[in-house]
Formats: structure tokens, sequence, C-alpha cells
């Protein structure tokens, strides 16, 4: 039974299907974290991968974070894609695509911690794993990893024009949606890059992926 807390207040705009909320999740580029310390409420923007039903996510072995074990999580992506512009203030929106998960996070470590770290580089940047020299033990011992396994999860979606009075829509104002756009560039090397190195396949998945 889905407690209280993960379910969302609308429900003509909240789905729990699976396929759904893991999609909008492999889809965002960033995670917000939300989790408990020293007694206060702390959210951290945090890269992360999805495997399965775990999200994966790392930092600094001595961060707040990466030291949480057996704690309650609560994660969040948000992908925007319109501002929506009623002829009120009131009706004003936006549309998005979003998901919030709750689990409980655990301290990664042996095996699974290699995979997910590949994962984590793997989700912004695919096959970028593949592509870097392996960690060392120093890099490995200051890294930390924690894995949340998906216990409840909602997700919310809107998408469509404003809302207005019916008595509204007469009104002589401008109407309607704002897309919202995101893209990658082209990459643009460092000062190390040698002039003739093209781009590697990397980048060009990136692309393809977040288009």
């Amino acid at each position: 039974m889905t407690p209280r807390y993960a379910h969302a207040r609308q429900p003509r705009r909240a789905s729990y299907d699976e396929g759904v909320i893991h999609a909008i999740v492999d889809r965002a580029m960033v995670a917000h974290v939300g989790f408990i310390a020293e007694g206060r409420p702390m959210v951290m923007p945090m890269a992360f991968a999805r495997v399965g039903a775990v999200v994966y996510l790392h930092g600094a072995s001595k961060t707040r974070i990466a030291r949480l074990d057996e704690a309650p999580v609560c994660l969040e992506v948000t992908r925007l894609t319109g501002l929506v512009a009623a002829r009120s203030g009131l009706h004003h929106s936006v549309n998005y695509e979003s998901a919030v998960i709750h689990g409980t996070a655990r301290r990664v470590s042996g095996a699974e911690k290699a995979r997910a770290l590949d994962a984590i580089l793997d989700h912004l940047l695919p096959g970028r794993s593949g592509e870097v020299r392996a960690m060392n033990a120093q890099e490995e011992k200051a890294t930390g990893v924690i894995a949340i396994t998906i216990e409840h999860a909602s997700a919310k979606i809107r998408n469509g024009p404003p809302a207005d009075d019916i008595a509204d829509q007469d009104l002589p104002i401008w109407a309607g949606v704002v897309p919202v756009v995101t893209a990658l560039g082209q990459g643009l090397r460092d000062a190390f890059t040698a002039e003739d190195r093209p781009e590697p396949p990397s980048l060009a998945a990136a692309r393809r992926k977040f288009a």
C-alpha cells in the first residue's frame, strides 16, 4: 500500500506507472536529493544514475550524503517544457514532467560501487566510462556511493495550453505556451586536447539522449 506521503496531491496529473516514472528519471540530468542531517532538512543537487529499481548517487566520501546508511531519502527530478501564459495571473502555470522517489539509502562498496560509478558517468555521457582511464585506489577511496532502492514513487505531468476561465477567453490578451528547450552544444576542447582530435562518441550519444 502506498503511504500518504508518496501520493501526488492532484490525481489527474499523477502517474504511479513504473515505466512512466523511470522514463522521466532517465531523461533528467540532475536530481535534487533530500535527507536529514544534524536534525535539519537538507537538499542537494546531484549527478545520479538509475539501474533497474535502484538509484545511485556519488560524492566525496567525507560528505554527509555519502555517509548515509539505512537513512530515509527523497529524490526529485523535474524537466520543464514550457511556460504557460494565461489571461489571468491565477491560471499561469508551467508544462513539466517530474518524478519523486522515496527510499532508504545504503552505502555501496566493492564491485557494486565500481559498476555504480560507471553508471553515473554513463548517465550524462553514454559510453564515457569506456573512454576514460580507470579510477585509481586513491580516487576510489575518496569517493563515496550510496544506493537508493525505489520503495515508493510518483510522477506528475502537465502538458497543454492555459486553463483560462470561459469568461476570460475573449479578452484581448495574448495567451499560450512558451516552449522551453534544453539542448547540448558542441564540445569545447580544453587546452590539452589536440585540435585534430575529434569528439568522442559519448558526446554525440548525450546530445541524442537529452534532445
